[in-house]
């Protein structure tokens, strides 16, 4: 089987050759500074090194803000600097290591600064598809991978939130619900536009959207809300990937996600991830409930700091899981710095020889 064949078999349930052996998430920065030292002689050995499977091909359309926001240092203030990122966020954050950074302003807070803002979500702006898009699209149609539209950072609650900030955006919900409503029709419009012309011209395996809307303690909003805010507009771009032949509609939430399974399963989408253990989440638990979606990730990253004893225990518990047939595991999310050259290689030789992979 191909890769892309191997993955839509086994996220769907269907029968595949062996478990896919694909990453989501490498190394945050500073764990790319450790390794450096510690023997890893090019950046890309944590991924090239390894096997692993063909994963993804995107479109290369811009589906987010066209065009974005340059990127601006606004002072400089030592060991920190504020700067407006390319989504038009105002942000403190350190020079010298990875963290995440102190979110200052952001570029809706109203109905007045949605309208100002808009523009930069009109569909029909040329610059959308790269000037090569007949020759990439007819390359797309041939990839190994996963052909995905979609993209960081967008959904139906990760869109107003990216405009917005998180906590502007949930009060939003609860007292100007028909302005989120607003943003939502709007970008769902804008996908059912761009995609549609994507479908037409190249084939596309997956929809990828982006939530995290969910901490330890469990989703950010009630069912109520994720039905009124989210469910319409999933339901609509699911329905139009499905007449193109689309097979996967994913979303990428952190956090604990058992009671928000089963509302985006209902909303259409079929593959779910990372499923952070140490959030709390049960893949065989909530495989045992839904047993129509595949869950991605649940692989405790954690581990891999501890010692080779704990990294086999949880090989051990990862063998079960992939034996429920449509569960794909990687690290539930970004490497990070207390995790050694060596004890990553080990982790990964150890997940590959779990998958079956032999070549």
């Amino acid at each position: 089987m191909t890769s892309r064949e191997r993955i839509i078999a086994r996220a769907t349930g269907k029968d595949a050759d062996r478990v896919p052996f694909v990453i989501q998430w490498g190394p945050w920065e500073d764990t790319l500074r450790r390794w450096r030292t510690e023997g890893m002689r090019n950046d890309g050995d944590w991924h090239s090194q390894f096997g692993f499977d063909a994963y993804k091909s995107v479109a290369g359309v811009n589906f987010g803000l066209c065009p974005e926001f340059e990127r601006e240092v606004l002072s400089d203030e030592g060991d920190t600097i504020v700067y407006r990122d390319e989504q038009g966020v105002i942000k403190r954050d350190r020079k010298a290591h990875t963290t995440m950074p102190e979110f200052l302003e952001f570029p809706v807070r109203d109905r007045k600064t949605w309208n100002e803002h808009k523009w930069r979500f009109d569909a029909s702006t040329p610059e959308r598809f790269p000037d090569d898009w007949s020759e990439r699209s007819r390359a797309l149609s041939e990839s190994e991978g996963l052909v995905t539209v979609g993209t960081y950072p967008y959904g139906f609650l990760g869109g107003p939130r990216t405009m917005m900030g998180v906590e502007a955006c949930l009060i939003a919900m609860a007292l100007e619900p028909e302005l989120i409503e607003e943003i939502n029709e709007h970008l769902c419009r804008m996908w059912l536009s761009i995609w549609g012309r994507v479908f037409e011209e190249t084939r596309v395996d997956c929809i990828a959207f982006w939530e995290d809307m969910a901490g330890k303690q469990g989703s950010l909003i009630s069912p109520d809300m994720f039905r009124r805010f989210l469910t319409p507009y999933y339901r609509r771009l699911v329905e139009l990937g499905k007449r193109h032949g689309v097979k996967l509609f994913s979303v990428d939430s952190d956090g604990f996600m058992h009671d928000l399974t089963g509302l985006f399963i209902e909303a259409g989408v079929n593959v779910i991830y990372p499923y952070e253990v140490q959030a709390g989440n049960d893949v065989a638990l909530l495989l045992e409930s839904h047993s129509d979606f595949c869950p991605m990730g649940g692989m405790d990253k954690r581990v891999m700091a501890r010692d080779r004893d704990a990294i086999d225990i949880e090989m051990e518990r990862v063998a079960a899981l992939v034996g429920l047939k449509r569960y794909i595991p990687f690290p539930d999310h970004l490497i990070p710095a207390d995790v050694s050259w060596e004890s990553y290689q080990y982790f990964v030789w150890r997940w590959r020889e779990l998958t079956g992979k032999k070549d």
